[in-house]
């Protein structure tokens, strides 16, 4: 460890952020507890009240606490989980339900989405190269949507089609009039998900994501590239989930190849 960051370890902010990050770890503070307020953190260690002020500035930075103007500081309440599985694209035939309105209902939640937008594109690169189609052209079918968990803006997803399986289908309707929705237009067109791919990471919300998904300070975001794989093994659907990470969930049971 360096000189500056033994430093940095001793700072008296950093001291107070780090003792109340352990009661909330131990659930001294459980989820939704109020934080003392600056007066009487800055009493309570003998600092000033601009380094009590700092101290819970770490804490909503490492997505601990959330600040409310005029209310105060408190723990991040806890909030239910959509769990999404591998297995939630085999069951839309069961319900007509997609997976995240599905994964809604068995919560008790009000499930709806936003179109944000529909229209014929040129594909980024990353998408051309997934999907196998040209760059430099109007390629793809984008579909863009914000989902909705009762009133919490969960997950931005921007779907990507080759244009010549979405051209003349109600893929360019905002309500897609299949009792299947997407899935079953496609298996229409003859693509029937025979596999899927997907790419996950986590990274921290761009300004627009944080809007859009109404994001507090210090709440990253799932990066889900999804790719369908049909039964002869071309790719033939692309979405990319920007998913909150404070309410989703990913889960994964499949067999050991």
């Amino acid at each position: 460890m360096s000189q500056d960051q033994r430093e940095q370890r001793t700072l008296p902010s950093r001291t107070i952020a780090e003792a109340i990050r352990s009661q909330i770890e131990s659930g001294e503070l459980p989820p939704g507890a109020q934080l003392p307020s600056e007066r009487d953190l800055a009493s309570t260690y003998g600092t000033a009240r601009n380094t009590a002020r700092e101290a819970v500035r770490i804490l909503s930075d490492a997505g601990l606490v959330i600040t409310d103007q005029g209310k105060g500081s408190f723990v991040r309440p806890q909030m239910s989980l959509i769990r999404l599985g591998n297995d939630r694209y085999s069951r839309h035939r069961d319900t007509g339900l997609s997976p995240f309105l599905l994964e809604c209902a068995k919560q008790g939640k009000t499930g709806r989405f936003e179109v944000l937008s529909i229209d014929r594109v040129q594909p980024p690169p990353e998408v051309a190269e997934r999907l196998g189609v040209p760059a430099k052209t109007k390629s793809v079918l984008r579909r863009e949507n914000v989902f909705y968990a009762d009133d919490d803006p969960v997950e931005q997803v921007t779907t990507y089609i080759p244009w010549t399986i979405a051209k003349g289908t109600g893929l360019l309707q905002d309500e897609v009039p299949h009792q299947f929705g997407i899935h079953g237009v496609l298996e229409d067109q003859h693509h029937v998900m025979n596999r899927m791919r997907e790419e996950v990471s986590t990274r921290m919300p761009r300004p627009d994501e944080s809007r859009l998904l109404h994001l507090r300070p210090g709440v990253p975001v799932l990066d889900v590239w999804h790719t369908s794989i049909d039964q002869d093994g071309e790719p033939y659907e692309l979405t990319r989930f920007v998913m909150r990470g404070d309410m989703t969930g990913l889960l994964y049971d499949v067999p050991v190849e």
